[in-house]
């Protein structure tokens, strides 16, 4: 976080007021959170506002989650995923049925990597139904729904009922609750291909996460044939970043060796930001489901030995994808360790 502007005290009641005006909230209360969502046109281009106020002992505090379309939508080739993990994917993509899953913490780019995946396959021969909540952009060709949890219209509720529009892909847009979950994999067992995400540290923790939600375990080995967990680190300027040793915390952290490297660290231009920093790229590590995942999951096997047949089988970690592109100067060092330690928790 970066301090941008400090306005003077006695606005603040004037600019809450405005932006709570602005994203259709409740103006005179002020006591509950609230959230809203607006669009303003700012240099010839339409940014959408994502607003949520929260009552604090000194006053309501706002915050705005800009969303710039142009940023939005992206193809899976401009999301930074390595060949491999990229060919893989596509192929996942490609069934005609399954689950795909994608894992990640809050901000880890989960739901434009599935527009990204969506693009890519999305044809008008194709029944697409997305259910969101909310809905980050209006793709055409794709019919998208917004659930409405207040009005009954929740995400178990419309895919049960948009099983009756013979759809032939479906794109939920987070899996929250057992009922959900249990209707996504029997979706994705009834030749119907469906993508979601999951809040987990790593791929194979999805699978025990679902099983620990009171998934029958027979329908998550039969239904997921891919998860992708993915984080997002900042990219260095190339023009002013330059060659740092490595400190203690992130060779211990990463397990990285003397032979390791080079690696570099942002300076800061007129290039870039006053950091160094040029925007962002993800990390993905990307597990396909085999015979001996499945059989760990009708054993309901732990999380390390699922990560471990996931490994022999060619997964990339994360932490090693982070290496990679550090070692190509994508990155730095602090930036993969400070994302690690999202992927470190024990997911048993």
């Amino acid at each position: 976080m970066k301090e941008a502007a400090s306005p003077p005290g006695h606005m603040a009641s004037a600019i809450t007021s405005r932006l709570k005006i602005m994203a259709d909230m409740d103006v005179s209360e002020k006591r509950i959170p609230q959230d809203g969502r607006f669009r303003q046109t700012v240099g010839g281009h339409e940014i959408d506002f994502r607003a949520s106020s929260l009552p604090t002992i000194n006053g309501e505090k706002i915050v705005l989650r800009v969303l710039d379309r142009r940023n939005l939508i992206r193809g899976l080739d401009q999301v930074g995923m390595p060949p491999h993990v990229l060919g893989k994917f596509d192929e996942e993509l490609r069934k005609p049925e399954g689950l795909i899953l994608i894992t990640g913490p809050t901000g880890s780019g989960k739901t434009s990597t599935l527009y990204a995946g969506l693009q890519r396959i999305n044809s008008p021969e194709l029944n697409v139904v997305t259910v969101e909540d909310p809905v980050e952009f209006d793709i055409p060709l794709i019919n998208q729904v917004q659930v409405h949890e207040r009005a009954g219209l929740t995400f178990a509720h419309t895919l049960r009922a948009l099983m009756r529009q013979n759809p032939d892909i479906i794109m939920v847009g987070e899996i929250r609750d057992t009922e959900t979950a249990e209707i996504a994999l029997r979706s994705a067992l009834t030749g119907h291909l469906v993508l979601s995400t999951l809040h987990t540290n790593d791929a194979p923790g999805a699978l025990t996460r679902l099983l620990d939600m009171g998934v029958p375990n027979y329908m998550v080995a039969s239904a997921v044939t891919a998860v992708m967990a993915q984080r997002l680190v900042r990219t260095l300027c190339g023009k002013c970043r330059k060659e740092a040793p490595v400190d203690d915390v992130a060779r211990v952290a990463l397990g990285i060796r003397d032979a390791d490297g080079p690696f570099y660290t942002p300076v800061g231009c007129r290039h870039c930001n006053p950091d160094g920093h040029t925007g962002r790229t993800g990390l993905f590590e990307l597990m396909v489901m085999n015979r001996s995942l499945r059989r760990l999951v009708m054993q309901h096997g732990t999380h390390e030995d699922m990560r471990k047949a996931a490994a022999d089988a060619g997964m990339v970690a994360l932490k090693d994808e982070g290496l990679a592109k550090a070692k190509l100067g994508i990155t730095s060092l602090a930036e993969v360790t400070r994302v690690a330690q999202d992927w470190e928790g024990d997911e048993e």
